[in-house]
């Protein structure tokens, strides 16, 4: 049951004729359910993930069409994705930090790989990835994923539900690594 399900006439009559405890104890169960509905919409909608994780981030027309496609990929409804758009447009924060944490969240069984040109680059974002991982307001949104207390290198880390994140360069062995998402970053510069 979520909150928007109470007719707002009815809430607001009920909190009018409550003593101070139950008004106490109606706001904390109101606040429970809006927490709820706020998890909830954060799971399913990545731009609402986004905006729970970074509050000062400003959606344009592009980071709907990304969120989108990005849903599509966490649904199975899409397989492949090139994204190439120029710079500054949110590209790396998007696709290499804030969705391989969203979809950690998601399916913490999973194994997601990062590579780039360096394994620096990709380093540093598993990095972020990381430690998103183990941030209060990440918490919120998944409570109960979080990182394996016994793997927390920056490229190569465990969730406590088994999934597994790793990152390297484009230079560095694969054979054997499988991945349920596979994050491709091609820099070229000119």
């Amino acid at each position: 049951m979520e909150l928007n399900d109470f007719p707002p006439e009815l809430v607001h009559q009920a909190m009018q004729n409550a003593s101070p405890d139950e008004k106490f104890h109606l706001q904390t169960i109101f606040d429970e359910l809006n927490k709820r509905e706020r998890r909830q919409r954060c799971q399913n909608d990545f731009l609402e993930y986004v905006k729970s994780q970074w509050p000062d981030f400003i959606s344009g027309a592009h980071h709907r069409r990304i969120a989108r496609l990005f849903e599509d990929i966490a649904a199975g409804r899409k397989k492949r994705v090139i994204i190439n758009l120029g710079p500054r447009h949110t590209k790396s924060e998007f696709a290499s930090f804030h969705l391989p944490s969203w979809f950690m969240g998601k399916f913490p069984k999973k194994k997601v790989l990062e590579v780039s040109n360096t394994a620096e680059l990709a380093e540093g974002f598993g990095r972020k990835v990381r430690n998103q991982l183990d941030t209060p307001e990440y918490a919120e949104i998944f409570p109960d994923v979080s990182l394996r207390a016994d793997s927390k290198a920056a490229g190569r880390w465990n969730t406590n539900k088994g999934g597994e994140y790793y990152a390297t360069g484009v230079n560095a062995p694969l054979a054997g690594r499988g991945a349920d998402l596979a994050i491709i970053r091609s820099e070229e510069h000119t």
